[in-house]
């Protein structure tokens, strides 16, 4: 899914505020389509952040996520012009990401 995270970094002092938004349909598995019949699991198991070539963030999701889950976290020690990028994975094996410069 390409393109499929919004991400902002805004710089305050050496912290870094990182604001992602991630497009998935996060299904359970347990809502009905209009003929009554399941609609299959798709929901993000992981999500991975890093920042100057390290790991700042890294967690495990499950199908209690929201539709286009949104994602805030701050990072310590940030400069201005690092690279902050996003990653997920689904339970499909479907993954994406985004960039951002801290500025």
């Amino acid at each position: 899914m390409a393109g499929s995270i919004r991400i902002r970094a805004t710089l305050s002092g050496d912290v870094a505020e990182v604001k992602a938004l991630m497009r998935h349909p996060m299904e359970t598995g347990q809502r009905k389509d209009s003929t009554g019949n399941k609609i299959p699991a798709h929901f993000i198991t992981e999500v991975t952040a890093t920042s100057a070539g390290k790991t700042v963030l890294q967690a495990q999701w499950g199908a209690a996520v929201s539709q286009n889950p949104f994602l805030s976290f701050r990072i310590k020690g940030a400069k201005a012009g690092d690279t902050v990028t996003v990653q997920w994975l689904d339970n499909k094996g479907e993954s994406g990401v985004g960039e951002a410069t801290v500025g």
